[in-house]
């Protein structure tokens, strides 16, 4: 019973959360540009909104790493992340990046994977879809940005909440797709906590798995599933991923992204010289 209180009461932060993301729609956030991508797998339009660093029309032969971000519509995170990025970089603490935030439709879906937990499928009319939502993001929308911009072959993506959910499961189910994944107070307790449950025999079928991977927790997060995932980390992790956990206690779910955000893209993403095309 304790177990099924706790997560209402994450499911309740997440209807919450998702409000008052959407009362931020007046917040300043740099320039920036939006472009719409009809989704064959998703079969609907999704609207995506790119930061580009300072200097990047000038700057012709000049590539960049990508940053991916859920909840990236300009009434969610894009603005906090791209204003906090750029403030970076022109500060000369976070090397440039171009940010690609992915707006939201149905948070819900996307963000999660099957679950056979009842409660869990009340949060939403359709869950399970993370499957579709990566394949979006791997066969359609990152070919569009490679076509679009000037980029690197490094990328990243961040999220917070169910969004860190979807990131973790990515990594772990195709760790190759990105090169570093932050995931800031994952929902880990979904589907019973799954995806802790498998982490050590999936670890271990990987020996080979490099780049990197961030897990924080507040507070008042189930804070358990992400404490045992950074244990099976500590005893299961290959040599050649770079992986860290990170308590907050004294943040909360509802602000940790934008509190702690600024601070884990300067470590990850510190100033080297950007490459340049042949």
């Amino acid at each position: 019973m304790r177990r099924l209180m706790e997560r209402v009461h994450v499911l309740l932060f997440a209807v919450i959360i998702g409000g008052s993301a959407r009362a931020l729609a007046a917040e300043p956030m740099p320039p920036h540009q939006s472009f719409t991508l009809e989704s064959a797998t998703l079969k609907e339009t999704r609207h995506i909104n790119v930061y580009t660093p300072p200097g990047y029309d000038a700057a012709g032969a000049t590539r960049y790493a990508v940053l991916y971000m859920p909840d990236g519509g300009e009434q969610e995170d894009f603005p906090h992340v791209a204003a906090d990025v750029d403030a970076a970089i022109r500060a000369g603490e976070l090397r440039p990046l171009i940010v690609v935030g992915i707006e939201n439709t149905e948070r819900r879906r996307d963000m999660t994977g099957p679950t056979e937990v009842a409660e869990d499928r009340k949060i939403a009319p359709y869950v399970g879809g993370s499957a579709g939502f990566r394949s979006f993001i791997r066969d359609e929308l990152m070919p569009q940005v490679r076509r679009r911009y000037r980029v690197t072959d490094e990328t990243a993506i961040i999220g917070e909440s169910l969004a860190g959910l979807f990131i973790v499961e990515t990594f772990f189910l195709q760790p190759k797709m990105f090169d570093t994944y932050i995931a800031l107070s994952p929902s880990l307790w979904w589907n019973n906590a799954e995806l802790v449950r498998k982490a050590s025999e999936r670890l271990k079928a990987r020996p080979e798995m490099r780049g990197g991977l961030y897990l924080s927790s507040a507070g008042d997060d189930i804070i358990d599933p992400i404490a045992r995932l950074a244990e099976t980390l500590r005893t299961n992790a290959p040599a050649g991923l770079k992986w860290q956990y990170e308590p907050q206690p004294d943040l909360r779910h509802a602000n940790i992204y934008r509190l702690s955000s600024p601070q884990v893209l300067r470590k990850w993403f510190a100033p080297q010289a950007t490459r340049r095309a042949p």
